[in-house]
């Protein structure tokens, strides 16, 4: 009887049993992520996040005009080059406000001048600007001594100049000793670099623009003082 069986058994389930070996575990079957699966809901809202970020961007630079401005502070007088202008995009309220600066856009009329200052950064205003070749200004050189002019002082730059009496003169009677600027705010249309600009006596040349009325009141100042020196002061 055992004999018999023994004979009924499968050869190979006895080697295995010799073998230790057993039957494996059936395999798991790989299921997609469920809509409980936080993962899911956490790659959703990484996406809709960026959809939203990059309509907003699409949005602001849409609502936004390309318009000049100063890259550098610019003085009343300075005739504008390019060098002189940066982009900067602004969100006008108004539509009509738009049209009161120069679009980068759009091409810039040339032989622009200043009629006011303009500072680092500002918008460039109609208004503040004319025809070069108009107006009442008159461009007047000066020599000033290297020490009372700083070196920084360049084209469009804004100064103020003093004038200081000569020793034989002194500040007696003079009415250029009360202290004030005999100039103010005038711009600067020329100055060549400090190391190239020493005339034959040592002073620097500069060519300063102002009114007509200006330039009078400067050069009857200038005739009532015996060796007078002049000062420039840079403003800003």
């Amino acid at each position: 009887m055992e004999e018999g069986s023994r004979a009924g058994r499968d050869p190979g389930h006895d080697v295995a049993v010799n073998l230790g070996i057993t039957d494996s575990p059936a395999a798991r079957r790989v299921t997609s992520p469920g809509w409980r699966d936080p993962r899911l809901w956490l790659g959703l809202a990484i996406v809709a996040a960026s959809v939203l970020v990059g309509a907003l961007a699409l949005g602001t630079t849409a609502d936004t005009v390309p318009v000049w401005a100063a890259a550098d502070p610019l003085g009343a007088g300075h005739v504008l080059t390019a060098d002189d202008l940066a982009v900067r995009r602004v969100r006008f309220d108004d539509a009509d406000a738009a049209t009161l600066y120069f679009r980068a856009d759009e091409q810039l009329p040339g032989d622009l001048r200043l009629s006011r200052d303009v500072g680092a950064g500002e918008l460039v205003p109609r208004a503040a600007v004319g025809p070069a070749a108009s107006g009442d200004l008159r461009q007047v050189p000066v020599s000033v001594p290297p020490d009372q002019v700083p070196r920084e002082v360049g084209v469009g730059d804004s100064v103020d100049v003093y004038l200081r009496p000569g020793s034989r003169t002194g500040c007696q009677g003079s009415s250029v000793c009360d202290g004030r600027p005999v100039l103010e705010g005038v711009t600067v249309l020329d100055a060549p670099a400090a190391d190239d600009a020493f005339g034959s006596d040592g002073t620097r040349m500069l060519v300063l623009g102002m009114s007509g009325a200006e330039a009078q009141r400067f050069f009857r100042l200038l005739a009532s003082t015996d060796d007078a020196a002049l000062t420039v002061v840079g403003r800003g």
